[in-house]
């Protein structure tokens, strides 16, 4: 059995950003990460538009409360406020904690950090690197990993999430402060993990588990994120019957490439794009008239869905009725669009043909980013239910919901959120290990529970292949829970889900062996995609208002008396169940949401 003080499962932002904290409060600790690709390949590298903080670099009159205000309104008031003043707060530090870490920023022409133009935020407060942020941010902190000594176990896909039930070491505090007197909670002691390369089974106990495993967008037939994007911590949470909050939250970006669904960056219109619709009109005049292009995610992803439905989207060949809008380039020049958003040129030029300094680029809303997650107090301690937390576990970044992002995120806020609480978290997790002994594990019987399903799914003797039913699932999520919901649309995509669930067990996989088996390792994140779909339409069909992303045709209005709450939904085979959690509300009073 392998061991750690802690074991980090995902090698993007969050994950890095903590185990360099660990390091940092005490060296001695031994920390392990594990990641189901190689580090720099995880989805962080392809966050492209920046990170916000109020610098004042650009714009002399922000701050954090300014900074905070637009998260909350653009959270559409469901925002964690205590969670988002801290957010915002740290936001100038960790830029400069970033700098000197070697991220190699755009600079103003005297040196300073440049900073640019994000939808939603009422000030040029996004710090970035030209489009390619992540890309310059996520390879200095994995440089800085081995630096560090942290043990990388890359390629290493995680099976199971070891949580038993234990007694507390300490009283377990409510989100009211108040002791919580019941005496059994669940504990987190490790994870049984598979070798890809070789499939070897291994369980990692560890004094304290973090999960930083990312979002899910490959729930949906159409999305941003890259092929990892599966859930799976998510999946694990709640297949181990932790509860899952606000995952009816799903971010669309407004400019997937079509029809690709690759992002084109918020920065694009940062820097001065405009949408046009069929007529060659900057619809979003009627949306947004004082925000137009850089108004939220949300309501821009709306107003492209109604041109299109109002028929005055494009067709390839230019006349009206086709299925996307234009994202329109061309007024910006050669020199601006080279060196500002140069990534974005590439992307469009590469995979669908069109040079953005003559042509504009052809764009739809695609899945992009999730705001809901495995909930989480501001430590990154992992709840158990509305009062009480689990011992020994933690969890940031996208894969949790802390919540700073509530029913919208506004752009650049993403990896400020990776930075800002994976640090935190790190420093929580180096001072809850200090006293804390090595859990005990039955290591035999994890593993031969991991070895059983994975021998079980290479020998059945079904008739489909994963491809298949995981695009007919993902049709389905796409179909009955996509940017505009409708009550009954979203019932006959949960009776659709469960008889989809139903032929898993018809799965053949034509390769049966366990090296390099990249079937294998699709049919296992199956699982948590269906896991985790089933918890968004529920939850979505649960949520009878319209509220951020979350857009109902038959409950058009915000319903703060109902629904001013987080969602907690609990999986289980047959159903699933919700509950739901008050918001932390200490600076901003809930109003109508105007841009």
């Amino acid at each position: 059995m392998l061991e750690h003080d802690v074991i980090i499962i995902g090698g993007g932002l969050a994950g890095c950003r903590a185990a360099l904290e660990i390091k940092k409060q005490n060296h001695s600790l031994d920390v392990g990460l594990v990641a189901k690709t190689h580090p720099i390949r995880s989805h962080s590298v392809a966050a492209q538009g920046g990170i916000a903080a109020s610098l004042q670099n650009v714009d002399p009159e922000d701050d954090w409360k300014a900074h905070a205000f637009d998260t909350v309104k653009g959270s559409d008031y469901l925002a964690d406020q205590d969670a988002v003043e801290y957010l915002t707060k740290e936001a100038p530090e960790v830029i400069i904690e970033l700098e000197h870490l070697g991220v190699l920023f755009s600079r103003l022409e005297d040196g300073r950090i440049a900073q640019r133009a994000f939808g939603g935020h009422s000030h040029k407060r996004t710090c970035y690197a030209a489009d390619k942020t992540g890309h310059a941010m996520l390879h200095e902190l994995v440089n800085n990993l081995r630096r560090n000594k942290v043990k990388v176990y890359e390629e290493w896909y995680v099976l199971q999430l070891i949580l038993e039930d234990t007694k507390p070491s300490q009283p377990l505090l409510s989100r009211e402060n108040i002791p919580n007197e019941e005496n059994v909670i669940k504990e987190a002691k490790g994870v049984v993990m598979f070798n890809i390369a070789d499939g070897r089974l291994e369980v990692v106990r560890a004094k304290a588990v973090m999960f930083a495993t990312g979002g899910y967008g490959r729930v949906f037939n159409t999305t941003s994120n890259d092929y990892a994007s599966t859930g799976d911590g998510l999946g694990m949470c709640a297949a181990a019957g932790l509860p899952l909050e606000d995952m009816e939250f799903v971010q669309f970006h407004p400019t997937g490439l079509f029809p690709v669904g690759v992002l084109i960056s918020e920065a694009v219109r940062g820097e001065g794009a405009y949408l046009r619709n069929s007529d060659g009109e900057r619809f979003m005049q009627r949306y947004a008239p004082n925000q137009m292009e850089l108004a939220p995610r949300d309501i821009t992803s709306r107003a492209i869905v109604l041109e299109i439905r109002a028929g005055r989207g494009i067709h390839p060949d230019g006349s009206a009725g086709g299925a996307y809008v234009h994202l329109d380039l061309t007024h910006m020049g050669k020199e601006k669009i080279m060196s500002r958003v140069p990534f974005c040129w590439e992307e469009a030029h590469r995979l669908v043909g069109v040079d953005a300094v003559y042509q504009p680029m052809p764009v739809r809303p695609t899945a992009h980013y999730c705001m809901g997650g495995i909930p989480v107090n501001t430590d990154g301690r992992v709840r158990q239910n509305v009062t009480q937390l689990t011992e020994g576990f933690f969890a940031a970044g996208e894969c949790a919901c802390v919540s700073v992002h509530g029913g919208n995120r506004l752009g650049s806020n993403s990896l400020l959120e990776c930075v800002v609480y994976g640090r935190r978290v790190g420093r929580a997790i180096a001072n809850y290990v200090i006293n804390r002994k090595m859990p005990d594990i039955d290591e035999k019987k994890y593993l031969q529970q991991a070895q059983k399903r994975i021998n079980s799914l290479l020998c059945q003797e079904g008739n489909l292949r994963i491809n298949s039913l995981r695009q007919d699932f993902q049709d389905t999520m796409t179909e009955h829970c996509g940017v505009f919901r409708l009550g009954e649309v979203m019932k006959e995509g949960i009776k659709k889900i469960q008889q989809l669930k139903a032929k898993y067990s018809q799965i053949f996989l034509e390769e049966k062996d366990t090296h390099w088996n990249p079937e294998l390792i699709e049919a296992l994140e199956l699982q948590n995609i269906m896991i985790v779909g089933e918890i968004i339409l529920t939850s979505a069909l649960q949520r009878q208002e319209s509220r951020g992303a979350h857009s109902r045709e038959d409950y058009p209005t915000r319903d703060d008396k109902n629904f001013l709450q987080h969602t907690l939904a609990s999986y289980s085979r047959d159903s699933v169940k919700v509950d739901y959690m008050p918001v932390v509300i200490t600076m901003f009073e809930p109003k109508e949401r105007k841009y």
